[in-house]
């Protein structure tokens, strides 16, 4: 069995991946395998990665193209297949618009042999300018919503020791392929934003922790592919939050998250009408009432297959309002004065 790959999803930005791959290439983890996806690219990006990957000749780079652009949730869905058709023991995934210090792969293939029940390791993400954090892995609160954790602090402020966390980013992260076997592949409905959280969310459902350490880290320019598309990121939050809810959620906490979760969806919804979005949000959350059959027929498999308790689910979420929805924070304070 081979062990590692890590794919690098490339769409119009040759690039950022090129740039990606290159700081891959520094790797200190030994018989690493690096995999170029192209997800559908309309330029030229194709092209320039087959010649970027010809002339690196003594490296281990293969190159797939996927033919459409099924999103971040497609790409990686291609690339775990192509992990698993090929017996690799750990697949990860590092963003195009990423770079990774040299001991990245390696302190996050450590948390996982070093914790075998652990499904998914996840690292600090941090801002190109190295002071300010992206993510040190992902949140998902009792009122419905993710988040990423310590999103906008200082560096200082990230945790210092290895840990467990209830999600990882899509950004950058490795985890086992017997684990795809057990939860299934990334969730195409998403297209892109929460599909990191819906796979951490089945993986945790499915009894797999996921581990974060601060001794793998990357650098990210944040949202750099969502700006290419006006509206992309409005349309795919308003679809995707509830598809993630309807899923994932035990029934047993309905009680508590669902009425908090409607609340909150319908504040923020009308704040991106009130600041001029409302085109992007409505067309979302029309679209998720479209995939209503996919979300209740997903809900089914993986609630029936699930090997946790709803009590262990209850505490592993965050108790609280989304750190970054300062609104709902002074909403709530106007009524509770809290």
């Amino acid at each position: 069995m081979n062990r590692l790959v890590i794919m690098v999803i490339t769409w119009n930005n040759s690039g950022d991946s090129i740039e990606c791959l290159e700081s891959l290439g520094k790797q200190i983890t030994k018989g690493l395998t690096l995999l170029s996806i192209d997800n559908g690219s309309t330029d030229d990006s194709a092209d320039k990665l087959q010649k970027y990957i010809a002339n690196k000749p003594n490296s281990d780079i293969r190159f797939i193209a996927t033919g459409r652009n099924g999103g971040t949730a497609g790409g990686f869905k291609a690339g775990i297949k192509w992990a698993t058709d090929n017996r690799y023991e750990f697949v990860g995934t590092l963003n195009a618009d990423a770079i990774a210090d040299t001991q990245w792969a390696t302190e996050l293939t450590h948390e996982l042999t070093t914790h075998p029940k652990a499904g998914i390791a996840t690292g600090l993400l941090l801002r190109r300018d190295g002071t300010t954090i992206d993510t040190s892995g992902e949140l998902y609160t009792t009122w419905g919503l993710p988040g990423p954790r310590n999103r906008d602090a200082k560096r200082q402020v990230a945790p210092k020791e290895p840990g467990e966390v209830f999600g990882s980013t899509g950004g950058g992260f490795i985890a086992r392929t017997a684990m795809f076997k057990a939860i299934g592949l990334f969730d195409e409905a998403f297209f892109m934003y929460y599909e990191d959280v819906d796979i951490s969310f089945r993986a945790q459902l499915q009894g797999y922790a996921v581990r974060f350490t601060p001794k793998a880290i990357a650098y990210h320019k944040l949202g750099a592919s969502s700006k290419t598309v006006p509206g992309l990121a409005v349309y795919n939050t308003f679809k995707n939050l509830p598809v993630l809810f309807t899923k994932n959620v035990p029934l047993g906490l309905w009680p508590t998250i669902y009425p908090r979760f409607v609340l909150l969806y319908t504040l923020i919804l009308g704040n991106a009408i009130v600041k001029g979005n409302g085109k992007y949000a409505v067309k979302g959350w029309i679209k998720s009432w479209a995939l209503m059959p996919h979300m209740f027929r997903e809900r089914w498999r993986i609630q029936k297959t699930k090997t946790v308790t709803t009590q262990y689910i209850n505490s592993i979420l965050l108790h609280d309002i989304p750190p970054e929805q300062t609104g709902m924070r002074k909403f709530r304070k106007f009524f509770t004065g809290k």
